[in-house]
């Protein structure tokens, strides 16, 4: 080591010293080097540029991941936190807090079934809220709806007609807004008044059963049906197979026993204040200002109207049930899955209260 060079310098140097020479293996009898051998005076700043690219690469690349991972962290957090928020907030509204008179409103929109926010099971909790509730004066029913399951229309009309025995001076009013046509005419009879608009859709009085007959389509494709079944009757409907007129005449009866439970309720909720017209209860619909000469309404008013001038208050609560999106979401994955497992998807025909 030169006298010149301090003990601790490190320096890069070629392999061998630098009196290697790749002619010599032992290193000990250098030759002397020709011009052409002679490393690149260069290759030692190489060498560390390249070492601080590799470098560089390893940085970025560690910091990608680092990057990603926070990114899936936040996500979850997120994601954990909405699942969390729609659980605890998305279903049924809390009993009303305000400390003066008002009207609870609970909205019966679009189609009256199980698993939307019009079932049974979501809107009755609702009622019986706005019934105990001292400062609620009166309870409008606003509609919105065509129909749908006689079963969740009737278990509405039933539990209002329960609640109103138990709790009789507190009014229930009905008001169509666009429309109050088969199931949701069945829930607004149970109603002590009904009001529409002039325009509205009103009525309907009538079950239906919605299906299908692919019999002609299948043999022009030469596909062949291939139905098991244990008991005679357990493909009844099947939309594969030819129509049976015992069939077509025991679901038509049916459909006769539900429309007369149907036209018995209408009865009993309108009382003397219906005409003597039997069309009403031929499925026919009318507009709110013939339903009115037909005595399915009391008159022509609104949501506002009624609360004001009927119930007599300014402010009003909005009492309806809200979609349970956490519910919904998964019960729609699951139901997907299922289908996507089967092939198929579990529709069977129903009776219907639609126009």
């Amino acid at each position: 080591m030169s006298q010149n060079t301090p003990p601790d310098d490190v320096r890069i140097e070629p392999p061998g010293g630098p009196d290697y020479h790749p002619g010599d293996p032992s290193g000990e009898s250098p030759r002397p080097r020709r011009e052409k051998a002679e490393p690149s005076p260069d290759w030692a700043r190489d060498a560390l540029l390249d070492m601080a690219r590799h470098g560089l690469v390893e940085q970025r690349r560690a910091r990608r991941w680092k990057v990603f991972f926070r990114f899936v962290s936040v996500a979850l957090v997120v994601w954990s936190l909405t699942l969390i928020t729609l659980l605890f907030t998305a279903g049924d509204r809390t009993a009303p807090g305000v400390g003066k008179p008002a009207a609870a409103v609970i909205d019966i929109s679009g189609l009256i079934a199980a698993g939307e926010t019009t079932e049974a099971r979501r809107v009755i909790p609702q009622l019986e809220k706005a019934f105990k509730d001292d400062n609620v004066k009166g309870i409008v029913l606003r509609l919105n709806t065509p129909g749908g399951s006689p079963v969740q229309s009737s278990t509405i009309f039933n539990a209002i007609r329960d609640l109103k025995e138990q709790y009789p001076d507190k009014p229930v009013y009905a008001v169509a807004e666009d429309m109050a046509a088969s199931g949701g005419y069945f829930i607004a009879a149970a109603a002590d008044e009904i009001y529409a608009n002039p325009s509205s859709i009103v009525g309907s009085i009538g079950v239906r059963m919605d299906s299908f007959g692919f019999v002609d389509a299948m043999e022009k494709l030469g596909i062949e049906r291939r139905l098991l079944t244990a008991g005679e009757n357990k493909a009844l409907g099947d939309p594969f197979s030819p129509s049976d007129p015992e069939e077509t005449e025991y679901l038509k009866g049916v459909l006769d026993e539900i429309h007369a439970q149907f036209i018995e309720a209408v009865k009993t909720g309108r009382g003397d204040r219906l005409s003597d017209d039997e069309a009403i209860f031929s499925g026919l619909f009318y507009t709110g200002e013939t339903a009115v000469e037909k005595g399915l309404i009391d008159g022509i008013d609104s949501v506002r109207g009624v609360i004001r001038e009927r119930i007599g208050v300014e402010h009003q609560i909005d009492l309806t049930p809200r979609s349970n999106r956490l519910e919904k979401l998964l019960g729609a994955t699951a139901q997907e899955f299922g289908s996507a497992l089967t092939g198929v998807k579990d529709e069977p025909a129903r009776p219907m209260m639609l126009p």
